[in-house]
């Protein structure tokens, strides 16, 4: 819980100093290609958060791993190696994007299809969003073979559920009264 709230801390700060800069926009692509690494790569994690290897190493390889970086980007390098923090990255660069959506109007739709989402699919999910929300909406695509065929669109707390799955448990529902 701790190092969520320091994530957002430095996320928060990274952000405030790239809005004053002109590269919040960068930044946001250089913290999506770092967070993406990051919890994709289980001994990149495992490396940052080892007490064994010495700060100064984690500093080197993150600056050679992340070399085409914003210099907002290896600033926040410096701090967390200042800091020894190196083991919030992946959130940091998580939190940063959630609150350049945030801040640039952009809400996340999380849509959970049976196989990869068509562009014919795409559009209908798009269409219903917009009834949830007024925001310019990105699609992130769960893949889930259990709800059979449909969708399941959920923007922050609210959700719809198209799915085969859930229409066979309510006709399974109709047809036990």
């Amino acid at each position: 819980m701790t190092g969520n709230r320091a994530a957002i801390r430095y996320a928060k700060a990274i952000l405030e100093v790239s809005q004053s800069k002109g590269t919040a926009v960068a930044v946001n692509d250089d913290m999506k290609t770092i967070a993406e690494t990051v919890h994709s790569n289980q001994e990149l994690r495992d490396f940052l958060s080892s007490p064994i290897i010495k700060v100064e190493v984690k500093w080197s390889a993150i600056a050679e791993v992340f070399a085409n970086v914003q210099q907002e980007t290896k600033s926040l390098f410096q701090l967390l190696n200042a800091n020894r923090r190196f083991e919030l990255l992946g959130n940091i660069a998580t939190q940063y994007n959630k609150l350049f959506d945030v801040a640039t109007g952009v809400e996340t739709a999380y849509v959970t299809t049976a196989i990869e989402i068509t562009a014919d699919l795409e559009a209908k999910v798009l269409a219903k969003a917009g009834t949830f929300s007024n925001k310019k909406i990105t699609i992130v695509n769960i893949v889930d073979p259990a709800i059979i065929g449909g969708f399941i669109l959920r923007i922050g707390d609210q959700q719809y559920n198209a799915s085969v799955a859930n229409s066979l448990r309510g006709l399974k529902r109709e047809f036990a009264h």
